[in-house]
């Protein structure tokens, strides 16, 4: 019988953890303050971790930890008293990209499952099968990779081994992350955890004789575009991917926000069940991942090359969250926390876990002495608010606002 496809969302810190975990994840993915490949993330110090553990064991979701950074010799003596924090904490799994702290894992880590980092780019069958045959129990391949490719893989490789794909995300310009880049230009290696994306930046020609003079250059009349690429989006072809025998599918962006973590989280939950069930899906799941903060999409290499993206290099945010619901009882009577001030009269939408997109106008809105409340200004400040209906804790209030670069 085969497996039931994971859903493996992104987790930063314990806010994004929650919203990954209440909006839908099967598994969520995070590092500790060492070995990670995200180390400006908030990431999770070693007495976090147990609690961010319990509470994702607590629903049902399983937690990899990643420990794929490339250790020296000093980090490398450092691990087994690591991974036998981590073993003891209860991780499920560890991600791992080094040959060596792969060995140490399977000796200082028995009871964690060891998968095999994205960063070591698996692009073959051969080399799938031989971390299979060194006790790997998942690959993540590598990003480059066809659908055509994959499909040969799950074919050639034991049917044990577990395939896991990205589906959604931001991605690199390099090879898997193999990039040299963020460390020549700022010290921060991208292969140790400290990428400062510097593919992303804005570039400009400057002359040795007249410093602070800045030039453009143009590839064509609407801008430069030397490393511009798009975000990752396979949500309309969830089934392609299923049908391929992927085990996993993985969500980038321990980096993003909580929101987009929810929102992500919840849109490909939703598609994927359809998917599974046999049903139609339902074009509202489609839509939400066009309202978080995202560069334009493609569906990567799973379909050939995606090509140079000329049309412009700035993100899309179109929506903005106004305040996040911590209650709610059956009438609708809700207290939320404000994240971005919004007004009386003013149409907004809500969305939580499980729970469609819907507008609502504010209307009935008093501070916490039970006071008229026209417009909440202060961030985190807790109100009151007469919902339409009761919503889960977590959900959103969000509106639509230009606040795309140009």
């Amino acid at each position: 019988m085969a497996r039931k496809p994971e859903l493996l969302c992104p987790a930063g810190d314990m806010e994004k953890l929650q919203m990954a975990v209440l909006y839908g994840a099967d598994a969520v993915y995070l590092a500790g303050t060492s070995f990670g490949m995200r180390s400006f993330t908030g990431n999770f110090t070693p007495e976090e971790l147990p609690k961010a553990i319990q509470f994702a064991h607590e629903h049902g979701v399983r937690v990899h930890v990643t420990v794929n950074t490339m250790p020296r010799n000093d980090e490398a003596a450092a691990l087994p008293a690591w991974l036998e924090q981590l073993d003891a904490a209860g991780a499920d799994a560890l991600i791992l990209a080094d040959l060596g702290a792969f060995a140490m894992a399977g000796k200082y880590a028995p009871h964690c499952e060891r998968h095999i980092s994205t960063q070591q780019s698996i692009a073959n069958y051969v080399c799938a099968q031989s971390w299979f045959d060194l006790g790997a129990q998942r690959v993540v391949l590598a990003r480059e990779l066809s659908l055509p490719e994959i499909i040969t893989i799950r074919e050639k490789v034991s049917p044990e081994l577990e395939l896991e794909t990205f589906c959604h995300g931001a991605m690199c310009v390099s090879y898997s992350g193999r990039c040299l880049l963020s460390n020549y230009m700022t010290g921060r290696d991208s292969n140790r955890g400290q990428c400062a994306q510097p593919c992303r930046y804005q570039y400009a020609l400057m002359e040795e004789k007249r410093p602070g003079e800045y030039f453009p250059v143009f590839e064509d009349e609407k801008g430069t575009y030397i490393m511009n690429s798009r975000d990752m989006c396979m949500i309309d072809h969830m089934k392609e991917l299923v049908d391929a025998g992927v085990d996993c599918f993985k969500i980038e962006g321990r980096a993003k926000s909580a929101y987009y973590a929810a929102i992500v989280t919840g849109a490909y939950r939703h598609v994927l069940d359809d998917v599974l069930a046999g049903r139609e899906i339902d074009k509202i799941w489609r839509d939400e991942v066009e309202h978080v903060s995202h560069r334009h999409y493609s569906t990567g290499f799973f379909f050939g090359q995606p090509g140079q993206y000329t049309e412009n290099s700035r993100y899309i945010r179109d929506w903005q969250i106004c305040a996040v619901v911590e209650s709610c009882d059956e009438d609708g009577n809700a207290i939320l926390s404000l994240r971005n001030k919004f007004s009386q009269g003013d149409e907004v939408e809500l969305v939580g876990p499980g729970c469609k997109p819907f507008s609502w106008i504010a209307l009935d809105m008093r501070d916490m002495d039970g006071l008229p409340l026209a417009e909440p200004r202060t961030p985190q400040m807790r109100f009151q608010a007469k919902l339409p209906k009761k919503v889960p804790a977590m959900s959103f209030v969000r509106h639509a606002v230009e606040l795309s670069g140009r």
